[in-house]
């Protein structure tokens, strides 16, 4: 299957730059997989869109301030690294950038209270490092690390780091561990979740960090060539009986965001059976696929080229997804992390 046939043309000017100033005031672009019809509503009406014994089901992971500035000891090369993964015994799995001249051995002070030191070369621009603390190393991260945006936003340096520390970030994250936020979710504010908890839909946790295949481009021609990397899971007992409970009801399962449908279709089997599991997904949906355990998905606008819009295509198919996205440009919706939002049904 054709990377091309994944791509589409994006005016510069539709990337969002920032946040809607109120989370339920992005707009939500409502595909019918059935006829491929649309229709425009704000986000706050997600509640009117869905059924009383629907399960919504959110990704509560927790974006870490996972981009770190230093420079290499011993010469003035600055390096950016990024933290994509906690192995443990204070050592990580990071992704940096100028980093040519990166050796197992190397040292890269942080600041006075934060030191890494390279132990291996993984590939990719990826390393395993170790890092020396003096302190809590949460209050550190929290003190020295950036906002881990996307290269796509465009600012100044330190220019709304405090807003974005609040925005890029769901309301319902509490499970650190993201270099990136599972933005299908940012649009939800607590009211939102009321209205959707009185209107008798049931709200489902489970929990996938968001990993490198946010941030890689597909460079091979054919999509099945492509290397998708693993990424860390977790649905509770507690989820699973929620979801089968759903099921048995009648009701929909209604994921938000293409990592929940991950995890989702990670857990469950070919009889739409979800079973509890916690571990490393290497789940590659791609058009063809046989959705066994989402009904309907609320997910942003992707880059093109991306295993990310290949997922939605799956869903959806992959016409009506690139016509839909065609209306949304046409009509001035906002793209990407801090854009707006489609709900699939």
């Amino acid at each position: 299957m054709k990377v091309s046939l994944f791509d589409y043309e994006l005016p510069e000017g539709a990337i969002a730059q920032e946040p809607t100033p109120d989370r339920g005031q992005s707009r939500l672009l409502v595909l019918s997989r059935a006829d491929g019809s649309l229709q425009h509503r704000v986000f706050c009406d997600l509640p009117q869109l869905l059924q009383p014994g629907d399960a919504l089901v959110l990704n509560n992971t927790q974006v870490i301030p996972a981009r770190l500035f230093g420079h290499k000891r011993g010469g003035r090369a600055r390096i950016e690294m990024l933290l994509l993964e906690d192995l443990g015994e204070q050592r990580w799995k990071v992704l940096a950038q100028r980093a040519r001249r990166l050796r197992p051995g190397a040292e890269i002070d942080i600041d006075s209270h934060v030191t890494a030191t390279v132990e291996e070369e993984l590939g990719d621009g990826q390393f395993a490092v170790r890092f020396t603390l003096h302190g809590n190393w949460m209050e550190l991260l929290s003190r020295v690390g950036r906002v881990p945006l996307p290269p796509y936003i465009r600012r100044p340096a330190g220019r709304d780091h405090a807003r974005d520390r609040e925005r890029y970030q769901t309301v319902f994250a509490r499970v650190p561990g993201s270099a990136a936020a599972p933005t299908a979710g940012l649009h939800f504010s607590p009211e939102i979740l009321s209205a959707l908890t009185r209107r008798g839909v049931r709200l489902v946790e489970i929990t996938l960090h968001v990993g490198l295949d946010t941030f890689r481009p597909v460079l091979t021609e054919e999509m099945e060539d492509h290397v998708i990397h693993s990424e860390r899971y977790e649905v509770s007992e507690e989820a699973v009986a929620a979801l089968s409970e759903t099921r048995a009801a009648g009701g929909r399962i209604v994921a938000v965001g293409t990592t929940t449908t991950r995890a989702l279709e990670t857990v469950v089997d070919e009889e739409g059976v979800f079973h509890p599991s916690a571990g490393r997904t290497r789940l590659y949906i791609l058009p063809g696929r046989r959705f066994c355990g989402v009904d309907a998905m609320l997910t942003n606008f992707h880059l093109p080229r991306t295993t990310l819009l290949a997922m939605v295509a799956a869903f959806a198919g992959r016409e009506r997804v690139l016509a839909a996205y065609r209306a949304a440009i046409a009509a001035g919706y906002r793209f990407y992390s801090y854009g707006d939002a489609m709900l699939i049904v």
